[in-house]
């Protein structure tokens, strides 16, 4: 067999990302262009209300994790996007215990796929689902540094990804049924 054409090395490279994704945990995976990704600036004022109360207190999280264009710029750097998601039983829709521990768990293996791809990827950025949990509590509303910031995970939404589009330009499904959250997550890369 004759060698590869390098439009084949990026097929090949992309089909044992999502091998990787799906072998660490992650229900369904795939990739995007980068210029198919679907910002919007708009998602920072939710940041800005703290709906999620992390607002200031997570590294990963605005205000600290940076400007919004500025991170928007800095993903349209990249080519490419494995976009990855898990999906979590919960008893129902007011299981705020049972989405808490689906999101730890889909940040663990947002990590998995990190460590894994850190061997064919050597630039590349790790989005998850909320606020980064590498730590149990983050050193920020101490007033200390980051304590992993190689292995920090700042929220997709930080970035101005709109979340529910990506998935259905990947083919996936954000929402899986009844008593199930799901979390997506990304790595951007190339």
């Amino acid at each position: 067999m004759g060698e590869r054409t390098p439009g084949e090395e990026v097929g090949v490279l992309m089909d044992r990302l999502i091998l990787a994704a799906l072998g660490s945990g992650a229900n369904n995976a795939g990739i995007i262009n980068v210029r198919e990704i679907p910002f919007r600036r708009e998602f920072r004022a939710a940041c800005l209300q703290n709906t999620c109360g992390k607002f200031g207190m997570c590294w990963m999280c605005p205000p600290d994790i940076g400007d919004i264009d500025e991170l928007i710029d800095k993903a349209k750097l990249y080519a490419h996007m494995l976009v990855f998601c898990t999906v979590g039983l919960i008893e129902d829709s007011f299981d705020i215990e049972g989405m808490s521990r689906c999101a730890a768990e889909h940040n663990r293996v947002a990590g998995v796929i990190a460590d894994k791809l850190s061997e064919s990827c050597e630039n590349m950025t790790v989005l998850g689902a909320g606020a980064c949990q590498i730590c149990e509590i983050c050193s920020k509303p101490s007033g200390k540094l980051c304590s992993y910031p190689d292995r920090a995970i700042a929220p997709m939404e930080a970035y101005g990804i709109a979340v529910s589009e990506l998935a259905a330009l990947c083919g996936m499904n954000y929402i899986n049924g009844q008593n199930t959250v799901t979390y997506f997550g990304g790595v951007l890369f190339g």
